[in-house]
């Protein structure tokens, strides 16, 4: 039975799959007891006021991304981008610790992990303080009776809103051809998310600075179609 008193976050659908695949390595299990603690944002307090504090480098923006699967793109952006600090959201296990397994080996002191779901970090953010999100490739729960748990949607795009400055900019991919027309309705339609594309290459082709995963690799490699929206807040 539904509480009627409960709060609407508490019956939000989950939007991934499992969260361990293969056994950890001793290194892999050392980085989750270790490293996973050190560069996790701690939801049980009050997030400072300027979240840019919460990184071990001096950071002039904060970006996000949500569901960073092996950690290339997030890695990436931290390598290009040293000034700006980045939160990652993934809670699949092994997601997790290739993030970790990056962070050490670089001495990347720009990047985050929060190893759970996105949506309760979004409501501990403060308004207005991400500049930049990446939703790339999320779970596409192609079978019907199971797309209600699709992340991309109005209620995270009120979530993103709420947490993003005016003028930053949201970018999402996809190669499922529903999930692209169903995001893009949700955006559309949303006043606060404005659409930068002025031609069909906009959307056809990843800018320069929007480096390939490795599941749209795959996705590529099997023939299907991606697409690359890019959204303001206004």
């Amino acid at each position: 039975m539904i509480d009627d008193e409960a709060a609407p976050h508490d019956l939000e659908l989950r939007s991934f799959g499992r969260r361990r695949g293969r056994k950890l390595s001793a290194r892999q299990e050392r980085l989750l007891a270790e490293l996973a603690p050190r560069v996790r944002p701690d939801l049980a307090h009050p997030a400072p006021a300027d979240v840019a504090t919460l990184f071990g480098a001096p950071v002039q923006q904060v970006w996000l991304e949500i569901g960073f699967g092996g950690a290339e793109h997030l890695a990436w952006q931290a390598r290009h981008h040293p000034h700006v600090g980045i939160i990652g959201c993934e809670p699949f296990e092994e997601g997790v610790v290739k993030a970790l397994t990056l962070i050490e080996d670089e001495k990347l002191a720009n990047i985050l992990v929060h190893a759970d779901d996105v949506r309760p970090l979004l409501r501990w953010l403060p308004a207005g303080s991400l500049d930049r999100a990446f939703v790339l490739f999320p779970d596409p729960w192609p079978k019907a009776r199971h797309r209600k748990r699709r992340l991309v949607g109005t209620p995270l795009l009120d979530q993103l809103a709420r947490a993003m400055k005016p003028g930053g900019e949201l970018r999402l991919g996809t190669d499922i051809g529903d999930y692209a027309r169903t995001m893009l309705a949700a955006l559309m339609r949303h006043p606060q998310f404005r659409w930068t594309a002025t031609r069909a290459a906009d959307w056809r082709y990843r800018p320069e600075d929007w480096p390939q995963t490795r599941y749209e690799a795959k996705a590529l490699r099997e023939g299907r179609r991606c697409t690359y929206l890019r959204f303001v807040r206004v």
